[in-house]
């Protein structure tokens, strides 16, 4: 039951080159950055990426992207990531578009081993009808597009058919997590971090606190130790703000 680890480099040997990956975070909030970083030394490539936006310029999964191992990704938002867009629209990434709550719910359909799900979201647009890019050529022509999809009518209402998402990793990070690889996540850094845990055959935690069995209340964790093979704990250094917003204080106001 003793799931822990004793480094991200110990925890990411396996993964091999042609691997999918599912991972949490939303810009640079809770995204498994110590992973991330042993992945890239560790040499894979050749990697398909599901997560919210595939990282920002050269940080989380940027630095993967620029050091060219990941060929494609299934994600929402992009349009933070301009080695993202490069790679896009010179025909060395395949990118699959979907709207950040679908690629949510698909994620937990993964999870929970249910295989599609009907959706209002996207009906009467592109999504369903496809058509979307999904590869460029080197001339930036477009070769591949998506597919539509089935529409339903329930109640009234047309609904879209999405398929689930399972990864062969999923890798998450968790404010703190215990040696049966129970994971808590801090507010915000929660995001998809525990649809990426559940979506992946072989879930890999970092965790800023290691705790005991028993430390953490049953009604406390986000996500069940069953969903989890590997915890390592890594602290927290490195954690970076994605926009840096400030305001001045009362006083300088006051002075100025």
């Amino acid at each position: 039951m003793d799931k822990v680890v004793a480094s991200a480099a110990e925890a990411v040997a396996d993964i091999g080159s042609g691997s999918s990956l599912a991972v949490g975070g939303f810009g640079l909030c809770g995204v498994p950055i110590k992973l991330i970083d042993a992945l890239l030394a560790q040499g894979a490539d050749r990697l398909t990426t599901i997560s919210n936006n595939c990282g920002v310029d050269d940080a989380a999964l940027g630095v993967l992207l620029y050091a060219g191992r990941i060929t494609r990704t299934i994600s929402s938002f992009v349009g933070g990531n301009k080695e993202l867009a490069r790679l896009y629209l010179s025909g060395q990434l395949e990118v699959e578009l979907t709207p950040q709550g679908t690629l949510a719910e698909r994620l937990r359909a993964g999870g929970c081993g249910i295989p599609a799900f009907y959706t209002p979201t996207g009906v009467g647009t592109m999504v369903a009808d496809g058509g979307i890019p999904v590869r460029y050529d080197a001339d930036g022509n477009v070769t591949v597009t998506s597919p539509p999809k089935e529409i339903r009518e329930f109640d009234g209402r047309q609904y879209v058919l999405e398929t689930a998402l399972t990864a062969d990793f999923g890798l998450v990070r968790a404010a703190k997590g215990d040696r049966h690889g129970n994971l808590v996540f801090h507010e915000s850094a929660r995001n998809f971090n525990p649809l990426a845990g559940m979506a992946g055959r072989i879930t890999i935690a970092e965790v800023e606190e290691l705790v005991e069995p028993g430390e953490i209340l049953p009604e406390a964790v986000h996500l069940p130790g069953v969903f989890v093979q590997r915890v390592v704990e890594v602290g927290t250094e490195g954690k970076e703000i994605e926009k840096r917003t400030t305001r001045p204080r009362p006083a300088q106001t006051e002075e100025a």
